[in-house]
Order: C-alpha cells, then structure tokens, then sequence
C-alpha cells in the first residue's frame, strides 16, 4: 500500500529492522515501538482492502466524504487499484442485446375512436371511408376492487335459515382479499419497503387503511402456510448432486447473528442463528445428509462435513491473491493466478472437464508453481521469546498453505461440467440480504428474521423456476403451491 508515494509496508518493515538492531533502545521502549508498529501494519492491511482483493462490496471502495475520495485521486498508485476499469462503450443499449420494446395487443382494454375534421381537407376532392390507423397507449391504473358476495337465504316455516356458502377463505363481513395480501408481502419480503413506507403506499395510491400490525399479519400468514414448502426444499436440497453453502453476518436487534445458505441453481433455504460455524449448519437439516459435492468459500465449518465432497470457490483464490501480488509483492501469486485462469480457460474449452491425463498434467504443474512459491514465501520460524503455540505466518503463507494442502477440492470444477469454478451461486442468493440491511438497518426481532428467511427462500425458489413473485404469492394465499413444488 501506498500513501504520498510511500510504501507503508515496506516503510514499517525497514523501521522495525532498525529498531531491532538499535542496542541503545531499552526493552520496555523497543517493545512499545513494536507494539505501534503491529498496529500500523494491521490498519494497513485494513485499508488496502477492497471489492477486487476481498470479500468486500464495491459499495465499500471509497470513503463517504469528498475529502477522503481526494485524497485517493490524488494518489495515482492507489487509484489505479480503486478505479473502476473505464470502458469504451457508448452509452445506451450495446449490440446484440435483446429489447423490450412494447408491442399492440389484440384486446385493449378501451377504445377511443377519433374522427377527422372535414373541414381540414383540401376542397374540390372526392373521400371515402379507408379504415382507421390504430396506436395504443400503455398505462397503469392503481385502484381498489371491492367484491361483493350476496349469499342467498331461505327460511322455512319455523324460521330457520338456510344460507348459501361463501367461498373458502371469505369469513368476515369485510376483510383483504388473496391481491391485497400478495402485493404486500411482495413489497415486503421481496422489494424489502420498510411496513411504514407500505402503509404511504396503499393510502396514496389506492385509499386502503392498513395498519403495521396487518402488513406484519400478511408476512406471518405467509410464514406459516410455507411450512411444508421449507420441508420439501431440505429434502430436495439433500438428495441434489451440487450444493452451495454461505453465510453472513446480520444485525438483528443490534445483535450480531448470522443468516446462512444452502442452495443450488433450483432450490433455496435460508436460515438465521446465532452461530456462524458447525451448529448452525446442523440446524438447517441439510449438510449433515447430503452426499455431494459442496461448493464453499473454506470456511473450516463446512470441512466437518466429511461425508460430502468439497469444492473451493476460485474468486476468493482470485481476490486474496490479487492482495498478495499488489500488496506483499508476491510473484508465485501472480503466476499462480495465470495458472489457475489457463486450467479454467483449458476446461470450459473442453465442455466443461478435462480427461485424466489433462488433470494430471496440471496438477504437475499446480505443484511446481507452489514449490517455486515456497522458495519466495517460506514459513516464519522465528519465535519471539516466551511465545508459545504455533508461529504467526503472513497472510500470503497461510494462502499458500491452504493452496497447497487442498489442491484437490481447488480444481474440483476440472473433473465435471456440473461443478462451477467459483460459489458465485450462494454468494448470489444471499447477497440482497445485505440490501434489506441496508434499507431498514437491522431486522427488528428473531421471528421477523425467521419469516423473511422462509418467504425469501420460497420467492426466490420460484424465479429459479420461472415463476414471478407475485403469480407466487397469489397462488400460497390461495392455498395452492408451485406445480413444480410436487412435480420434480
């Protein structure tokens, strides 16, 4: 990292050798010195991390004052790595995109019929009727639908009624019907509008009252008459040949929990809890039965599995030795990065997997890039005196490390089409979780965690099957679920 052209790491390293070597520091002064030098090079290592060598959002790149973006600018080593690549499209639809351009209907739902001004054409011809030209005009109209049901009654001589049953479902005088209750989970759980906001929304645009406890009643609702979806996806999830697991943090009542996933390009289960690691993933009800392949991002958890079959996600390989080669001046990590993007290029040329022999020669050549790698980055071995337990390595050996000893379950994405080369799958899922973070700040308690996760998991379960939310929605407050829900 650089800062006014000054490499601080190295900066920081050249300090602590001259400390070091300096006989005329006393010990409580040189220790104290080193105590503020390993905290400069921690907020260091904190500060050059970013969207393209972390996990972190691109969100989080810059700072939010225009000062602390001036200072980056100012800076042209560092802007280099916080820019984003210019390119050199136009603005607007690029070529080859697919449109969505309105097209008429056969059945509008109103027609207007304009006639002509006979007093604007030129006089002294002779006009007949030739047809019309049609052009439609989309728009929306928001309003409330009431319906009405008038049940017959009869009565007999002795003054007993006999009325004629409602429809399933219509039990009170007044009450929100299945469009209602759909739009407003929709709102909710999918587009994530804060209850209050939704509240504004049916008052100005359709003159519905609707209280907060209602809007909350609508998710509950929901929660509950998924039960036996949730049950199906775990089961559905277990018996799947791939499967991606993440996590990530949430505040939930200015508490710290986590929100995991376990999904595949089908399915999706979403589930909050106290713990990051093993037990969490117990909870859930899946990992503990399934007997495929795991896609993760090498949390240890996920290790304990060992039933399963393991796969690494390569973008975090790719952003963490993006980090070693511009921050610790790594050149194995660099070659190691051409190697790992060559075996990917190498494998989708092959629809997807290499034969045997093609897997070999490359994990020949995975091995000789970590043995050039050990010459560059060996283990530390200095122990400090009085340190017990195992030596702290850099953050480039303990990579190089984890490279070394999983080699396996790196290039796992070689060996079939169906194993991806990154966990991009549950990354994806779980991201607009952060969104809904974003927006409302916290999730206000353990149960309305509960019920987005559920909600969540079914709604995007759907679109995987080309079901929209709202036709979802409409069909649970119906009763019914998803035709493919039984059907595969």
């Amino acid at each position: 990292m650089k800062l006014n052209n000054i490499n601080v790491g190295e900066a920081i390293t050249h300090a602590e050798e001259l400390i070091n070597k300096d006989k005329s520091i006393l010990s409580e002064t040189k220790k104290s010195i080193n105590v503020i030098l390993m905290i400069c090079r921690t907020m260091m290592e904190r500060l050059s991390l970013d969207s393209h060598n972390s996990s972190k959002p691109p969100s989080s790149d810059f700072g939010n004052t225009g000062q602390e973006q001036k200072e980056k600018d100012n800076d042209e080593d560092e802007s280099k790595t916080k820019k984003k690549k210019q390119s050199n499209r136009k603005p607007g639809g690029q070529p080859g995109r697919q449109g969505c351009q309105l097209k008429p209907v056969d059945n509008p739902d109103e027609i207007k019929s304009l006639k002509l001004d006979k007093r604007t054409l030129p006089r002294g011809g002779h006009y007949q009727p030739d047809g019309f030209e049609a052009r439609q005009l989309f728009d929306l109209e928001i309003s409330l639908h009431v319906t009405e049901y008038r049940a017959e009654v009869w009565i007999d001589e002795q003054g007993n009624r006999y009325v004629a049953p409602f429809p399933e479902g219509v039990t009170r005088p007044a009450q929100y019907g299945v469009g209602i209750q759909a739009h407003s989970v929709y709102l909710s759980q999918y587009q994530m509008i804060p209850y209050h906001r939704m509240m504004n929304h049916f008052e100005d645009q359709a003159g519905i009252p609707i209280s907060v406890g209602t809007l909350h009643n609508f998710n509950r609702r929901a929660y509950d008459l998924l039960e036996r979806f949730e049950a199906i996806t775990v089961q559905k999830l277990i018996n799947s040949t791939i499967l991606h697991g993440d996590e990530t943090g949430i505040n939930v009542n200015s508490k710290r929990l986590w929100l995991h996933v376990a999904c595949n390009d089908k399915w999706s289960l979403f589930a909050p809890h106290a713990k990051r690691g093993y037990q969490a993933m117990v909870d859930m009800g899946v990992l503990p039965h399934f007997r495929g392949i795991l896609c993760h991002d090498h949390w240890s958890s996920y290790y304990r599995f060992d039933q399963c079959e393991h796969s690494l996600c390569n973008a975090h390989h790719e952003r963490e030795l993006t980090w070693s080669i511009e921050q610790d001046n790594q050149q194995w990590a660099q070659d190691f990065l051409d190697l790992l993007f060559k075996i990917k290029d190498k494998t989708e040329a092959n629809g997807g997997e290499l034969t045997a022999r093609q897997q070999t020669y490359y994990q020949e050549k995975y091995r000789q890039c970590l043995l050039e790698a050990e010459k560059e980055c060996p283990a530390n071995t200095k122990r400090k005196a009085g340190q017990r337990g195992r030596i702290k390595q850099s953050k480039s050996r303990n990579l190089l490390v984890r490279l070394r000893d999983f080699m396996d379950d790196v290039l796992r994405f070689t060996t079939s089409p169906d194993i991806p080369f990154t966990n991009n799958q549950g990354e994806n899922d779980i991201r607009m979780t952060k969104v809904k973070l974003k927006i409302s700040g916290c999730f206000r308690s353990f149960e309305g965690t509960q019920i987005f996760c559920r909600i969540r998991g079914y709604l995007v379960t759907c679109r995987k099957h080309g079901i929209q939310p709202t036709e979802a929605l409409k069909l649970l407050f119906s009763g019914k679920l998803p035709d493919f829900v039984d059907s595969n």
